[in-house]
């Protein structure tokens, strides 16, 4: 028993040596890094440009621009920069010159040092000394959108109104010699199978890909119809012939048609013969021809898919 004490109290003190020689050893540690940390050193690196006050009507053409400067600090100022990428801020209200065609940037390293940085960093060089940014007047264009989906109904049902989206145009910002060749923007490929209820659906528009300098009103449009129930209809519709020569008197067979349309069962006890008009016009006649093409001129919005059961129209001519 007494052994197991002595070895217990003997394994207790070696591991508080050991957790006292680690703590003396982080310590150590932490006080070597300090002491590079505070140590000033000499180093090139790579700061971006942060363009800002840009006038509204004028866009940069060339967005990827770098300086790499060489400069002396110490170690925590070092270490932050590798941390946050650093950054030199150009303002175009104060700091380039418009000449040529593009904007100018060379400031000194003086002017730098005393703008942007404090007094424990030290400049010693840049390169480029001159930095040219090319520029053209924005251009507000407004072009129509392009509808890219393959909408496929279930069977007896379709769409009571006209599929529409919204917005159905877009704005686009951007430099004249992009934005002038763009006419329309199409939306993404959209497929929908089976459709039975009412559409009221988000799609993506299919931007430019080279949309760094060009800003747009909207990305998506909303795709909305109104589904409903259908069912088919017909009506025998009178034939009216047109464009007959004074001189002329013909009889023709039959006088009706039957025209058959689908139609929402909410609209089908509203349609009409009256809603409809098909005539025969007698001077697209060709020589020899016994027969005139019945065209169908007026139909009521609320039907889809009318057609004509009948495409001939038998005439003779009484002298």
């Amino acid at each position: 028993m007494i052994k197991k004490l002595k070895s217990k109290i003997s394994a207790s003190i070696k591991n508080k040596t050991v957790n006292v020689f680690l703590l003396f050893l982080l310590f150590s540690f932490i006080i070597l890094i300090f002491s590079k940390l505070s140590k000033n050193y000499t180093n090139t690196i790579t700061f971006e440009i942060e363009k800002v006050n840009i006038p509204e009507e004028e866009v940069i053409l060339n967005d990827s621009f770098y300086l790499d400067i060489d400069l002396k600090t110490h170690g925590f100022r070092w270490f932050q920069y590798y941390i946050d990428k650093p950054k030199i801020k150009i303002d175009f209200s104060k700091d380039v010159t418009k000449t040529g065609g593009v904007y100018l940037w060379n400031k000194s390293i003086a002017y730098l040092n005393n703008t942007q940085f404090d007094k424990q960093v030290q400049l010693l060089n840049l390169t480029p000394d001159t930095l040219s940014f090319r520029y053209d007047v924005n251009q507000v264009k407004k072009v129509p959108i392009r509808l890219n989906a393959n909408i496929k109904y279930s069977a007896g049902y379709n769409s009571s109104t006209p599929v529409v989206i919204e917005p159905d145009s877009i704005v686009i910002i951007g430099p004249h010699v992009m934005v002038k060749e763009i006419n329309a923007i199409d939306t993404e490929e959209v497929l929908i199978e089976e459709l039975r209820n009412d559409l009221n659906q988000n799609i993506k528009l299919s931007l430019p890909k080279n949309k760094g300098d060009l800003k747009f009103s909207d990305t998506e449009v909303n795709l909305k119809a109104t589904v409903e129930k259908f069912t088919e209809g017909t009506l025998k519709i009178p034939v009216r012939v047109i464009n007959v020569p004074e001189d002329i008197n013909i009889k023709y067979f039959p006088r009706e048609v039957s025209v058959s349309y689908y139609v929402s069962l909410k609209n089908f006890k509203s349609v009409k013969e009256n809603d409809f008009k098909l005539i025969c016009d007698y001077s697209k006649v060709i020589e020899n021809q016994a027969f005139l093409i019945p065209e169908l001129v007026k139909f009521p919005k609320t039907v889809k898919n009318e057609r004509i059961n009948q495409q001939r129209i038998e005439f003779i001519i009484n002298r």
